[in-house]
């Protein structure tokens, strides 16, 4: 099972930026969810192994980008023009390859806040 470690998370304000990083323990797609307190968790974006092929939820597309470095086996999430609908507590986790399915499990995540 492809163990992952969140990091990144913080609090920013209304506009600005954050980078989350997700390191994975063996290469696969991975996918960042996100969940605010007492909500479902949502998809936000997904990569496939070789980083040739992303998917993003419509609430995040324009502002967000996945990407990855498989040299340091690690996944990121640039996060631009944060609102406050955006805080939520940030989760990656191992995706099937066409990247519609989630396996595995979670990490502990990452806290996300934006300040208004």
């Amino acid at each position: 099972q492809v163990q992952l470690e969140e990091s990144g998370g913080g609090l920013v304000q209304a506009g600005g930026s954050l980078r989350l990083s997700c390191k994975y323990s063996e290469e696969s797609a991975v996918g960042w969810f996100r969940q605010a307190a007492g909500q479902e968790r949502e998809f936000v974006s997904a990569i496939n192994s070789n980083g040739g092929s992303t998917r993003y939820s419509d609430s995040v597309k324009g502002r967000f980008t996945i990407s990855r470095d498989n040299a340091r086996n690690t996944i990121y999430l640039q996060m631009n023009s944060l609102r406050p609908e955006d805080t939520d507590v940030y989760y990656c986790s191992q995706m099937g390859a066409t990247l519609n399915f989630r396996l595995g499990s979670w990490g502990h995540g990452a806290q996300v806040t934006i300040a208004s």
